[in-house]
């Protein structure tokens, strides 16, 4: 089995309370950290990379974003799954070749650009040309942002997600979804539900699990804690 077949069963039969917990490195380092820690598989965020690069959230040069995920790939034995935001304009066999030199194994794609919510359609198209191009050598990770840039109506999120699991979607992404509302969405998305987990407040991993989540990610929230970690020893010395 390659990693991206391993990375695809990782998200096979789910129980509740026992959803896959994918840490997010934001370089080389915290992915060995991760690794060491005996977690499967990886997640990054590019908000985590673009502050690993200093940039802001969303400005990070593709050419860059997809160095810095090789790196985290060479860095760590398990499968990694890489964070392309809504995949830099780039065309749809241009996208997978690049996040398959890069050694990723999925990847996450985003229905909104420069803080708009794109015509879901339109994203449903985009993201079947990426399947057709990609096979099953990636595993897709559809974002709806419906409650980021959005009026917060889960039955919006569940239309997104139904147009994009049509398209070829693996798993969809409801991010910043309140946890009461993963019940709702678990109910109206087929396939794996991805959730995302504030460290140290809200919901743990397993109690999202029960809510209906398969699968947990954290967005750029272990690089900002370990940066306040590092503000704390600075201030320390």
């Amino acid at each position: 089995m390659d990693k991206a077949e391993a990375f695809r069963a990782l998200h096979l039969h789910r129980s509740p309370g026992d959803p896959l917990v994918l840490p997010g490195p934001w370089d080389a380092a915290s992915a060995r950290v991760f690794a060491g820690a005996g977690f499967p598989a990886l997640a990054t965020p590019s908000a985590g990379v673009a502050a690993s690069l200093g940039y802001a959230d969303g400005a990070t040069p593709a050419d860059e974003m997809f160095a810095a995920v090789a790196r985290i790939v060479r860095a760590v034995d398990v499968p990694v799954s890489a964070d392309v935001e809504d995949g830099y304009g780039l065309a749809p066999k241009e996208l997978v070749e690049r996040l398959l030199e890069a050694g990723a194994v999925g990847c996450n794609l985003e229905d909104s650009s420069g803080g708009r919510l794109k015509d879901p359609r339109e994203h449903a198209e985009f993201l079947a040309e990426v399947r057709a191009a990609a096979g099953e050598r990636l595993f897709l990770n559809a974002r709806v942002d419906t409650f980021v840039h959005g009026d917060g109506d889960p039955e919006r999120a569940v239309e997104r997600a139904a147009l994009y699991v049509a398209a070829g979607a693996d798993c969809v992404y409801p991010i910043l979804a309140p946890a009461g509302v993963l019940p709702l969405l678990r109910a109206g998305i087929e396939g794996p539900l991805n959730a995302l987990a504030r460290i140290g407040e809200g919901p743990t991993p397993a109690a999202l699990g029960e809510r209906g989540a398969s699968r947990i990610t954290f967005g750029p929230g272990l690089q900002r804690r370990a940066a306040r970690a590092l503000e704390e020893i600075a201030e320390a010395i």
